[in-house]
């Protein structure tokens, strides 16, 4: 464990909640549900197209518990840092749950859809002769919606973030931030916002792409890479000055845990 709060700690952030909470109990109790909706299959395959049905789906699958590990730790991440049992971090952290309950199926149906469009040949080998593939959308008018639920979702999801950090740096006195750390709260902020604002994007383009050109929205996550590539230039340069100008007993010295 010590090993994993010195590589959450590396770029300077001197951790308050390295001990386990009710709400890191709580919280890991709901991904653990989360992951459990979108297990490949709960029952062992009896023949073997049934068996190669299973092994095609680990690649959505694997697609959907990556996402869900990465928000669980950027939600360990958070309360390592900060350690915050506040009301405010608490209905935060519900709505953040909550959100990624609701984004389950809709993540894991729209996997499943990319990848077998990817690779229709695979998964029709599995039908029987004369069988047709059911077709998961029937008008463009449910891809809109497919594409506004799942940018909507994407975007709920960090915007909890977002204001998990806000939140943070609103208390930044009590904290004790130095200025090192005050610039990172800052920075965590902008990083998730500019992630929710992308799935916000994602939305607007369902909305107002013409109807057959609306699942082309999902194009936009793209951005992903370009914006966070940006965000990380401006914000390491900022990083730098305000780690130049703390004090050095600031950066070594340990500040008073919460929770």
């Amino acid at each position: 464990m010590q090993s994993i709060h010195d590589y959450i700690a590396r770029d300077g952030f001197r951790l308050r909640g390295t001990h386990m909470s009710r709400i890191d109990a709580f919280s890991d109790v709901v991904f653990g549900f989360a992951l459990t909706l979108i297990v490949v299959s709960l029952e062992v395959p009896k023949t073997y197209a049934e068996l190669h049905e299973l092994v095609l789906s680990f690649l959505p699958f694997f697609i959907c518990f990556l996402f869900l590990f990465m928000v669980w730790w950027a939600h360990f991440r958070f309360f390592r840092r900060y350690g915050l049992h506040d009301a405010a971090t608490i209905v935060i952290n519900a709505a953040l749950l909550f959100t990624v309950l609701c984004y389950v199926y809709p993540l894991k149906f729209l996997w499943f859809l990319v990848v077998h469009q990817v690779f229709p040949s695979l998964y029709n080998h599995t039908l029987a002769p004369g069988e047709q593939a059911i077709q998961a959308i029937s008008s463009a008018q449910q891809g809109r919606e497919m594409m506004i639920v799942y940018g909507a979702g994407f975007a709920a999801v960090y915007f909890t973030f977002t204001a998990l950090y806000w939140n943070a740096y609103r208390q930044r006195l009590h904290l004790r931030l130095n200025e090192l750390e005050k610039t990172l709260t800052l920075s965590y902020f902008w990083d998730d916002f500019s992630m929710a604002c992308i799935g916000l994007v994602c939305v607007l383009a369902a909305i107002f792409l013409p109807l057959n050109h609306a699942g082309d929205a999902g194009w936009f996550f793209f951005l992903i890479a370009p914006v966070k590539t940006i965000h990380g230039m401006i914000a390491g340069n900022r990083v730098r000055n305000a780690r130049a100008r703390t004090p050095v007993h600031d950066l070594t010295c340990s500040p008073h845990a919460h929770g």
